[in-house]
Order: C-alpha cells, then structure tokens, then sequence
C-alpha cells in the first residue's frame, strides 16, 4: 500500500502517520501496530521497554549540548475507534485504514481515521528518529486500549517513565493547552429477555431504523445538541405502543461506549389493520425530528421496512419495563461547571444497546470532574434500570485530572507559544478522559499538559485532521523542546 501523505508538511510526521495507518489497531487488538513499532525502534537502534500489559516506551538520548536539560515524555495511544459508515463493510481487524487528502484535511474512505491519536504515535515517532531536531532526552510512551476503557494507562507499570515533564497529544484543539479532564465510569444493565408464548396473529413486521447522524465522540461532543439514534428510536416505540399496538422483538443501536450512536433500529410487529397509519405515522416522526435536529444533523433519516416476521416478541409487561426505563434514561449534558465557562460539569451518555439470545443488554457512560457527582448520576441510571428490571453493574472507572495552574510546563509552553505565533494559547479543562488523569495518580508530581492541532469528527467516519495546524503543533514542539529548562 502507498503512501498518500508522505509529501505533506511536515514530511516526517505525515510519512509516519501514513505508515501507521497501514496497520490494523482496534482497541485490545492493537497487535500488529505493536509489531509495527517494535521493529521500527529496532531498525533506528533505539532503547524499548514494555511493561507487565503491553504499554511501550521508546528512549532516544538527548542531542549534543542538551544533556543537561530535563527529560521529556512525548505520550499517546496506539488504539483508535473503529466505525465505518452505514452499510459499509471493513475489516478493521485485518486492514490498515484508506488514508487522503482532502484540500488541508486528511480523511478516511468511510471510516474513522484514527488521527485520533495515531497523529501523537506519528508526531513521537518522528522526533525520535530524527537527525537534526535539537532535543533533550526523550520518551515516547505508547500506550494500549485508551478508547474502551482506558486500561492501558489503569495498568500502566509505576516505573516506566523516567520523566517528570510529560506532553500528551490526545487533545483536539490547536491553540488549546488542556490542564484537567473529567472522570468517567461505565453503567452496564443485563435485561433477562422474556418472550411472550406465541407470535400474534394477523400482524405485520416492520424494521424500524433511526440513522444518518452525525454520532461523534460522548465527551467532546456531548454539549453540540447531537441527537442520539437509539434515544430518537426510543421516543418512536414509546409513542408507538398504544397507537397501533406495537409489539418489540429486538432493539440495538450504538457501537462504542464513548460515542453517541449514529444509528439504531428495532423488529417490531404491529396489526395488519393498523400497518398503513403506522408507516404513515413513522413518516410524520421523521419530519417532526428532521424539523427539530435541522442545524444539527441535517442526515437525519428514519424508515419503517416491511421485514420477515420475527421469531419471538416481547412480553407486554417486560416490553413496558424496557422501553420506560430507556425513556427516562438521561442523557446528555446534565450540569454545566459553574466556575469554568462554557465546560461541561457532568453528563450521560445511553451508549450501546444489542439484543441478545438470553438477554438486553445496554452500556452506558457517565462523565463528571466532580467524583460526588459522578456518583450521584450513575446512582439515578442504576435507578432507572433497576425500576425496569435490570441487573446492574459497573465498571472501576477512571479519576479526573485537578487542573495544575502552578505547572512550569503550562507556563513554558504558554511563553513559547506565545513568542512564537502572536497570541496566548486557551486553557482549558475538557470532558472527556484524558490519560495524564491516570498517568498522575501513578507517577506522583509529574509535570503535564496535553495539546494536539485541529481534529474534527472524532470517533465517527467524518473525522479529520487539519494538515496545516498539524504543521503548526510540530513547530511548536520543535521550540518547546529547545527551551526545555535544565535539571
């Protein structure tokens, strides 16, 4: 496979992250962009070392007369989110990602990129290999499965990094220093599937289907007024029910915990004699919510299909406990931070929904920079469930990260900035999970921040990287790593 980037600017960034791309990385199935770096890092002669989970780390000496200067660990995560565009079939587990240009953009063929955040494993990359950059002793810590859990970093071994001075590039905003994340947690509900006795007669089966959304990443995007699929298709069912005696079969929608679905559909059965006003009446919802999401997802279609007649239905009584708990599921923002304009406190997202053989199962997330809080939200969604009758549980979760306003890193990277450009970089703290939050907690008094250039889409098939921002992240770096202060 060629590569189309290699003569973007800068060369050696873009060449790696088309190199990159070739290999297959799903998240917990990151093995042959391991084997990638591997022999990478051998092939430039340069020291690796793996920790107890798979977690890499390359060391490259400092150049000469930058001995004395404090080491750096450049970080990012080999994992990226695998959606493909509806209907579209790709084997993400096998192929390496179809990479473009697109004016200053690169882009996938109808799938996420993976700039998040193959462009930091691409940005260390080329520094490390490097001839004439002027650099003090650098790292590059790769680490394993960030987008499903984090769990790399929650495993990371406490003697991995020898650097107190640690530039994260997972962050999506050129001229946006983060200093702080939220925390998050997962809420999982297991629905024990009860199947009435016997198909009912006379009736017709319909596909239902929610999609051509916008979906995007749960954190990040959480506040752009996005509509979820699998919510919209909720509010359809519910509404559904007693107008035409609408009865369930199967129920799934979203992909990726840390997403908003873009997508979702149901099998339901309605009365022959009530089939036509159905499908008129679902025509109708499509034009109530393209009216209400026209800003916002202008892509927005829903469908009812004629389909085979499905081999088991719902209960009524376990069909009403479903569908109501999903209903008065939250999701969304939920507070916005009282003392941070425009960031937002804490939130919800209704994730992932599959009817199984035995079961319903559903995966939501919950964000908060605020842990009491945090807890008090997944509290309400274990409510929600358990009232529909759900077994929950959920998962260990991940801390936030207190913003350092004292760092001498920020203030560094500020003044550099600065000097360079004209204008004063945005600080911000964000909601999404970051992994300086964990990498923190193990390594005490390390000295973080974390950047990136302009990264749009995330975790959806219209994700893109801006090639010129890209350019100024690199520069910036560049000057950052010169002035790096003495141990």
């Amino acid at each position: 496979m060629s590569n189309p980037l290699s003569n973007l600017e800068p060369k050696s960034v873009f060449h790696y992250f088309g190199e990159f791309s070739k290999y297959p990385r799903p998240s917990k199935k990151e093995e042959k962009a391991v084997a990638y770096i591997e022999s990478w890092a051998k092939e430039h002669n340069l020291e690796l070392e793996k920790d107890k989970r798979g977690n890499i780390i390359i060391r490259k000496p400092a150049t000469a007369g930058m001995e004395n200067k404090q080491s750096v660990c450049i970080q990012g995560h080999l994992d990226m989110v695998c959606v493909a565009e509806e209907n579209y079939d790709f084997d993400f587990d096998n192929k390496g990602i179809e990479v473009y240009v697109d004016g200053d953009w690169v882009k996938a063929k109808k799938t996420t990129l993976g700039a998040d955040n193959g462009i930091a494993i691409a940005i260390g990359m080329a520094l490390l290999a490097s001839k004439d950059i002027p650099h003090p002793a650098l790292e590059l810590l790769c680490t394993l499965d960030e987008e499903t859990g984090l769990t790399g970093a929650l495993e990371l071994g406490t003697d991995l990094i020898k650097s107190k001075l640690l530039i994260n590039i997972d962050s999506e905003k050129e001229g946006v220093f983060t200093i702080g994340c939220a925390g998050g947690i997962n809420t999982i509900a297991h629905y024990n599937y009860e199947a009435d006795k016997e198909i009912p007669a006379n009736h017709q089966a319909y596909k239902v289907n929610v999609g051509g959304l916008r979906g995007g990443h749960s954190g990040i995007e959480i506040n752009d007024g996005r509509a979820n699929a699998s919510k919209l298709l909720i509010r359809i069912i519910w509404n559904s029910v007693d107008k035409f005696d609408l009865r369930l079969s199967t129920f799934d929608g979203g992909t990726k915990h840390n997403a908003i679905p873009s997508s979702a559909v149901a099998t339901v059965i309605v009365p022959n004699d009530k089939s036509s006003a159905f499908e008129t009446y679902i025509k109708e919802l499509e034009a109530i919510m393209q009216k209400e999401f026209a800003t916002k997802e202008p892509g927005l279609k829903v469908e009812a299909s004629k389909t085979e007649m499905p081999k088991r239905v719902m209960t009524k009584d376990f069909q009403y406990k479903l569908i109501a708990s999903f209903y008065v599921f939250p999701h969304g923002v939920l507070r916005m931070s009282p003392d941070i304009p425009d960031l937002v406190q804490s939130s919800s997202n209704f994730a992932i929904v599959e009817t199984r053989e035995n079961e319903v199962y559903v995966l939501t997330s919950q964000r908060s920079s605020v842990g009491t809080e945090k807890i008090n939200i997944v509290n309400k969604v274990k409510a929600a469930f358990e009232l529909g009758g759900a077994k929950v549980e959920t998962t260990d979760g991940y801390p936030a990260w207190e913003p350092n306003v004292n760092s001498k890193l920020l203030d560094l990277s500020v003044k550099v900035y600065t000097d360079k450009f004209g204008t004063k970089p945005a600080i911000e703290a964000i909601h999404a999970g970051l992994e300086c939050g964990l990498i923190g907690d193990k390594y005490e008094g390390m000295d973080m921040i974390s950047i990136g250039p302009n990264l749009h889409d995330v975790h959806s098939p219209a994700e893109r990287l801006q090639i010129s921002s890209t350019k100024r992240i690199w520069d910036f770096l560049l000057e950052l790593l010169k002035n790096i202060p003495n141990k």
